[in-house]
């Protein structure tokens, strides 16, 4: 099969076996894969990574190596992280970060840049009927966005900035805006600025960002800069959440953070469940953040698309969707 091949940092299209599920787990089909800013920080060089790419997707089930066979034939979306259940931070149930973990297109593990690929059935989620393959494939990046809420509580009184209104910042302003807060997101790009306001989230020029302005900044730009700004927009005691991942490290004055004794919170993949009935109920509509398609054999102009500023989901239509 054709896949999206990354190696020493080098991507090519390639042609490898089809994947044979060991027990326990699924062989999926892949309907639909986004390409994501992890996807480029991973060219870069934030991990060293050998295989195939992507982890945000929406496929079928053609079989399966273990129980629960009502599973072949349905839609299906997956949670990236497989697990070992027999290390200290398994046995204590932070199963995200088994020490052992391999992560779809990021970890040991071939990804969704490819027709198929294998996940542990504990991974697979149903996608209801009413939720189309697009949307569907939007899961992961929300349910990242979810984890938000799940980490930090949120009020309607809370001056809430989130710095980047890319691909990730589009949907975590969306999240964050229904929890009735004083959201604005700085949005460097005309393009991204119009998208906010057809959806009546408030962009906030990065020029006039007001230091110590806010309780709460979530950092979703990927850049270093990033995390500065919200160094300088965050209020003492207030609270920071990181979004990005990036190649490469940080240079900052970590005595602003103690000084001010300012909360940093590292934050990560997220709750399915909860995204795919925020999906089905149409609480938001990630659709209108596609901004191109590409067939799988165009796969590498797809990636060098997404990596254009200010470009949004960047899809890749592998199967029939």
């Amino acid at each position: 099969m054709l896949s999206v091949w990354l190696e020493d940092g080098e991507l090519s299209l390639r042609d490898v076996p089809v994947p044979i599920p060991p027990d326990g787990e699924a062989l999926v089909r892949v309907l639909a894969a986004g390409i994501c800013s992890t996807d480029l920080e991973l060219v870069k060089g934030y991990y060293p990574y050998r295989g195939i790419l992507g982890h945000e997707f929406v496929g079928e089930v053609v079989s399966l190596n273990g129980q629960a066979a009502g599973l072949v034939g349905q839609r299906v979306v997956g949670e990236i992280n497989a697990y070992c259940h027999n290390c200290s931070t398994c046995l204590r149930g932070d199963l995200s970060h088994c020490e052992n973990r391999t992560v779809l297109g990021i970890v040991n593990r071939n990804g969704a840049f490819a027709p198929y690929l294998t996940l542990p059935l504990e991974n697979l989620h149903r996608v209801p009927d009413s939720v189309s393959n697009v949307a569907a494939m939007f899961t992961e990046p929300l349910a990242a966005a979810l984890e938000i809420l799940e980490q930090v509580e949120v009020t309607e009184s809370d001056r809430v900035l989130v710095i980047g209104a890319g691909r990730l910042g589009q949907l975590i302003a969306r999240v964050l805006s229904k929890t009735g807060c004083r959201l604005g997101v700085a949005a460097k790009y005309h393009s991204q600025r119009e998208m906010l306001a057809g959806a009546e989230l408030h962009a906030v020029d990065p020029e006039d960002i007001r230091p110590g302005g806010y309780d709460i900044v979530v950092e979703a730009t990927g850049s270093r800069a990033g995390f500065k700004g919200a160094l300088s927009a965050v209020r003492p005691r207030g609270k920071i959440v990181l979004k990005s991942t990036y190649a490469g490290e940080i240079t900052a004055n970590l005595s602003e953070v103690v000084v001010n004794e300012i909360t940093l919170i590292g934050s990560r993949c997220g709750p399915f469940a909860t995204a795919l009935n925020w999906l089905e109920t149409k609480t938001i509509d990630p659709e209108v953040l596609v901004h191109a398609r590409y067939p799988l054999k165009d796969g590498l102009q797809a990636l060098s698309h997404a990596a254009e500023p200010g470009v949004l989901k960047v899809l890749l239509e592998i199967g029939t969707i």
